[in-house]
């Protein structure tokens, strides 16, 4: 990700490194020598368009520096598979995981980028099997694919989310493992937490976390400390993209986002379970 300037604002996300790591995460860079509390997500943790996003908030309220890792578009793959942010996030006081979608890691049936897990990058031969009426040479984005997939049939769609649910509970049980049980997990989006078959949904396709249900949650809480949900209420929600910066190219982008109050309410969400934790320890 490149250095980020917002052409009609002030806002800098300060793009920096830890380690050996290849990833760049938002800045200003945190010394890591002093007790500190990561997190690790996608756009909402990283906080795109948003001035403060909830680490930031967090960091305040708690006066203990809050190390962001998230990334832009970012699955589990772009954090599991890199041997220097588990290894800072295994010496963090606690972690923050933000729960992220079953689509943005590699399985059995198509491969993503290893940083931009949003990225399509090839279908197995299993998945063109299951699919010779489509072709992936079409795609750049995953979601763009899956609702290719799902809009051809509806019994074939669900071999796949059944992969891609099976392929996510593995890796996150790879992820807590690497990290430790001092984590807490949080469910930060606009959706309910639940067990509705995803067909059942209006949106269906526009869910986020994608293919995430409440039985899952339920599967990974023995291994971690708390699991937080914080979905935004109908006020924050109508608040739309006030507050936030983008240039206006980026305006319905900016609009489909989590914004500003959304981010004070997760923060204060987080920050009560955050404290009854880092007493417990």
């Amino acid at each position: 990700m490149k250095h980020e300037k917002i052409e009609n604002g002030d806002l800098s996300y300060s793009p920096c490194r830890y380690g050996g790591s290849r990833m760049l995460f938002r800045g200003p860079r945190k010394r890591l020598d002093l007790p500190y509390i990561a997190f690790i997500g996608g756009t909402e943790t990283y906080g795109k368009f948003i001035e403060k996003p909830f680490p930031q908030l967090v960091e305040k309220a708690m006066r203990q520096t809050c190390v962001n890792f998230g990334c832009v578009n970012g699955g589990i793959d772009a954090f599991v598979n890199d041997p220097t942010v588990m290894g800072i996030c295994s010496e963090a006081d606690l972690t923050v995981v933000q729960v992220m979608g079953a689509n943005f890691l590699s399985n059995r049936f198509y491969s993503v980028h290893p940083r931009r897990n949003d990225r399509f990058l090839r279908a197995s031969t299993v998945l063109q099997a299951i699919y010779q009426d489509v072709d992936f040479s079409e795609f750049s984005f995953t979601r763009h694919m899956l609702s290719v997939l799902h809009s051809k049939s509806i019994e074939r769609f669900d071999t796949v989310v059944n992969e891609l649910r099976e392929a996510w509970l593995a890796r996150m049980r790879n992820m807590l493992d690497q990290i430790g049980d001092k984590v807490i997990l949080l469910w930060f989006s606009d959706d309910v937490m639940t067990d509705e078959h995803w067909s059942d949904h209006p949106n269906q396709m526009q869910v986020d976390p994608l293919f995430i249900t409440a039985s899952m949650i339920d599967e990974l809480r023995p291994l971690v400390k708390d699991v937080v949900v914080a979905n935004p209420t109908e006020r924050a929600v109508s608040q739309g993209s006030r507050g936030m910066f983008f240039p206006p190219s980026q305006a319905k982008a900016a609009s489909e986002m989590l914004g500003v109050d959304c981010h004070v309410e997760a923060s204060a969400a987080l920050i009560p379970r955050i404290r009854d934790q880092l007493y417990a320890i």
